[in-house]
């Protein structure tokens, strides 16, 4: 299972289920180059990394498209409220700066994941979205559900901004009617998603959904994230 928490339009960050022993905080950029080979990306097309936390795993990934990858492995744990933070900043020579961080509860401080440079590229965040995947079919009489709340967008000026609007869409497989057990909506003042184990609640696809605004700001100095 793959849930997106922060997804963007160059890009990814979420927790994944790997097997049974291993879970990740999962963080990547997409190349500006079309490819699925990251062998074939121009050098000044490729994605630069600039800095990593404490034992993340940094490299290259391809075939769905191809950038930068890094990754923490971390046992994180189902029920449990995690909290996830993007920085978009556009910098030099026509880049952005992708920079994101994972909230652990029982830390309770910002861990650095990694921080990548995308060439050709001078935007802030953009697309952001968030899904929940089963990427082995093998899985799919398995059940998974995920709760999105209290997101926000911060701009420029550090005015926070909550968002309480979300479209429920689908992938290709969806689509066509490969599996039925699809479900997206609000639920006690929440976005949740869910998908696989066969349940007959299937939601349509294609509908806004809006939650109550819970107004918790985030309280994060910035000038203090490593």
């Amino acid at each position: 299972s793959y849930f997106m928490a922060n997804g963007f339009a160059q890009g990814y960050f979420g927790i994944q289920v790997n097997s049974s022993e291993e879970r990740r905080i999962l963080f990547s950029v997409w190349s500006p180059y079309k490819t699925d080979n990251p062998k074939e990306i121009p050098e000044d097309q490729r994605i630069t990394l600039l800095k990593k936390g404490d034992d993340v795993y940094t490299g290259k990934f391809g075939n769905e498209g191809s950038g930068g990858q890094s990754y923490l492995k971390y046992m994180w744990k189902a029920g449990q409220t995690y909290r996830f933070l993007l920085k978009a900043k556009p910098t030099v020579n026509n880049s952005t700066d992708y920079t994101a961080w994972f909230m652990d509860p029982v830390v309770n401080e910002w861990q650095l994941i990694a921080s990548f440079r995308r060439p050709k590229t001078s935007t802030y965040i953009k697309r952001p979205h968030s899904f929940l995947e089963n990427f082995m079919t093998q899985m799919g009489n398995q059940s998974r559900m995920a709760w999105y709340t209290n997101q926000w967008a911060c701009n420029t000026e550090g005015k926070w901004f909550e968002l309480t609007k979300a479209k429920f869409t689908a992938d290709a497989t969806a689509r066509k009617d490969a599996r039925l057990d699809y479900a997206g909506g609000v639920h006690d003042g929440q976005f949740f998603m869910k998908n696989c184990g066969f349940f007959s609640e299937r939601v349509p696809f294609d509908q806004y959904f809006e939650r109550e605004a819970q107004s918790k700001q985030p309280e994060i100095n910035f000038s203090q994230l490593k």
